[in-house]
């Protein structure tokens, strides 16, 4: 059998569960290590930015990590690169935000933490996610890099930002918004490319919009039983629920353990 390439999302597919209260099951435990005997390949695909997933990398026992939407590499426990956003688009949304009054704050470096120009952001969304640091009259030209952005709003109110269509955004809080990278392909290709792999070798994993961007048809897409419908569309296979066995029943269909 070839040498595989897997990366799996994180929340509904690895880890089951609300979140704070997460697990993995005990099949999926068992998957892993019986792929990893086999000599396969094994990396976490998030969303999250290095800072706050790579913690979360090492309890769920993996040393590589696809990152930042697609925009951070890490191998054998070591960060390779991160490309941050594109920096004058979102100069032009945050200048955007100011002139229609939102609330905004912004990462500009890999750290656990969001600038604020004031406590308007925390008020509004209580969130806790990371920290949020307010700098009064923060001025984001004052940095030299963006890697994420952050609106406070409820939806549709976004819809009135002209420059937010520039930029891959997503929703997963009704308070708030993300503008951060959204193509966990690209990352995955730039781990393979690492490797001298071939992509038809690659199986992926995921349940939610955001992994819509790393199912593609030049390898193997998984969908979990809980996935959303539009992931099931594009997916190579479907297997059962993740808490269900999902994960150890796909590996087993395909002859990988």
């Amino acid at each position: 059998m070839n040498k595989k390439y897997f990366f799996f999302d994180i929340d509904g597919t690895l880890a089951v569960g609300r979140p704070g209260n997460q697990y993995i099951p005990e099949s999926t435990k068992v998957a892993l290590k019986k792929l990893k005997e086999q000599g396969h390949f094994l990396a976490i695909a998030t969303g999250r930015s290095y800072a706050m997933a790579y913690d979360h990398m090492k309890e769920l026992g993996f040393e590589n990590m696809v990152s930042d939407g697609g925009n951070g590499i890490t191998i054998a426990n070591k960060l390779i690169n991160i490309i941050p956003l594109d920096y004058e688009k979102c100069i032009a949304l945050i200048d955007e935000c100011k002139e229609k009054d939102f609330i905004w704050a912004f990462s500009p470096d890999n750290k656990t933490r969001r600038l604020a120009p004031d406590n308007r952001f925390y008020d509004f969304t209580h969130d806790v996610y990371m920290d949020t640091v307010v700098e009064k009259d923060v001025n984001p030209r004052d940095y030299d890099e963006i890697y994420k952005v952050y609106i406070a709003c409820y939806a549709p109110r976004e819809e009135e930002l002209e420059t937010l269509k520039e930029l891959p955004w997503c929703r997963f809080h009704e308070e708030y918004l993300f503008v951060e990278p959204g193509d966990k392909s690209i990352g995955i290709k730039a781990m393979v490319d690492y490797f001298g792999g071939d992509y038809r070798d690659v199986v992926v994993f995921g349940d939610e919009k955001n992994d819509l961007s790393m199912f593609s048809n030049e390898w193997t897409s998984i969908a979990m039983g809980n996935a959303i419908d539009e992931l099931k569309e594009k997916a190579s296979y479907v297997t059962s629920n993740a808490e269900d066995d999902g994960i150890y029943n796909a590996c087993k269909h395909f002859g990988w353990i």
